[in-house]
């Protein structure tokens, strides 16, 4: 009986001796995935943050152009007000492009009429500063 005890405790011994870095193993399979994860939630934050401010500033740069050429407003002033809301915004002005179209729209209410109609148009590059690197290789 004496002897069936040792056997089992020596068995119990080399089974924990044997798993010790399992933890370890494990957690250096997951560390990359979890690492990925997090990394991608922060450049996807600053690719909304990002799509925030340009939706904003073609916002701001349409409310100006729909005030009209009467009050004064140019498309230069257009482009300019959209450039400083970049700026006020913590993006790069220098990377922005507006483009600002006006056309005549037929409408057709009961007679054809012609109303002028204008576009704010506004693109910035972004660049995943994480993913980006990931992605490529």
């Amino acid at each position: 009986m004496a002897l069936l005890t040792r056997v089992r405790t020596s068995r119990f011994r080399v089974s924990a001796i044997g798993e010790r870095g399992a933890e370890l193993i494990e957690f250096a399979f997951v560390l990359p995935v979890l690492l990925f994860v997090a990394f991608g939630i922060i450049d996807f934050g600053f690719l909304f943050k990002e799509y925030e401010v340009v939706t904003n500033a073609a916002r701001e740069g349409a409310r100006l152009k729909s005030l009209g050429d009467s009050t004064g407003y140019s498309t230069a002033d257009v482009q300019s007000r959209v450039q400083s809301y970049i700026i006020n915004g913590g993006l790069d002005g220098s990377l922005v492009n507006t483009a600002v179209n006006t056309a005549n729209i037929p409408v057709n209410s009961g007679g054809t009429v012609n109303a002028s109609g204008s576009t704010v148009q506004v693109t910035y590059p972004h660049r995943f500063w994480v993913l980006a690197g990931i992605a490529r290789s």
